[in-house]
């Protein structure tokens, strides 16, 4: 499929909207499934660290 112009490409003969709403999403939801897992095994890792330390003093 050729487009005339960048704005037709853009608009997709009408269904611009749902096709780019539908690559937005699916970018958020793969970076959301990279990011997530890095924050949680950094919390992971604060409360494994913080429980090791209160069982070391603990008497």
């Amino acid at each position: 499929m050729q487009f005339e112009s960048f704005s037709e490409f853009l608009n997709m003969g009408g269904h611009g909207l749902y096709v780019w709403l539908s690559y937005a999403l699916g970018i958020a939801i793969i970076s959301a499934n990279l990011i997530l897992p890095v924050f949680k095994r950094k919390e992971l890792l604060k409360n494994l660290a913080r429980r090791l330390r209160r069982e070391n003093n603990a008497p």
